[in-house]
């Protein structure tokens, strides 16, 4: 697109704490009128299509789409393609307690041919203790990234042959440099599917 451009962007978020609320009881129906209310502001200011960089919150995607004034990309979708480009057979999975327990991304890779492996049990509850309590406020331990590594070296031992990244906040301690496993972080790969779907957009009307 040539020096300093990119395409517009519009953002609008609730508070987390407005989310949270909802989150806290499994109430998705709750986080899709969040998610909707954005959208409605977002379509009303001109946008095109819509993407959600926070992972947990795609259980409320079958809720939202069917009522959604715009398009959506969905982030596992496109971790999904990005997993079968790369040719990974089996990926593990992090995030929140929320997500790993959710079909967000199994039905995503499932539908591609991907196997994936979830955290157990008490790997949930630290890693989701991690995000919640430290890298949410910016508090980044050496331990967490510990913890974080101990996690992908069993999935890697267990078979996976990548990870997913399945949190925003995740990245902020791990990467390809300190994970023993190759990451797929969803942040970076949703951002790089808006960027193409937004120039592509763009060539279209132009």
């Amino acid at each position: 697109m040539g020096a300093h451009n990119h395409p517009e962007v519009s953002l609008h978020t609730h508070a987390l704490a407005e989310y949270m609320k909802f989150i806290d009881q499994r109430d998705w129906q709750g986080v899709a009128g969040l998610m909707l209310s954005s959208a409605a502001k977002l379509a009303s200011g001109g946008a095109n299509f819509l993407i959600c960089p926070d992972n947990t919150i795609h259980q409320a995607m079958r809720f939202v789409v069917p009522r959604s004034p715009l398009p959506w990309l969905h982030i596992a979708e496109e971790v999904a393609s990005v997993a079968l480009e790369r040719r990974y057979r089996h990926v593990g999975l992090t995030g929140t307690r929320w997500l790993v327990e959710s079909e967000v991304y199994p039905e995503k890779l499932t539908a591609r041919g991907v196997e994936f492996s979830r955290p157990t049990a008490e790997e949930r509850e630290e890693i989701n203790r991690i995000i919640m309590d430290e890298l949410v406020y910016g508090n980044f331990k050496p331990e967490a990234i510990a913890y974080f590594q101990q996690v992908m070296q069993r999935m890697k031992h267990d078979g996976a042959d990548a990870v997913v990244l399945g949190c925003t906040e995740i990245p902020l301690i791990m990467n390809d440099a300190n994970s023993p496993l190759p990451v797929l972080d969803s942040t970076r790969i949703l951002a790089r599917a808006a960027l193409r779907r937004a120039v592509q957009g763009s060539s279209a009307t132009a």
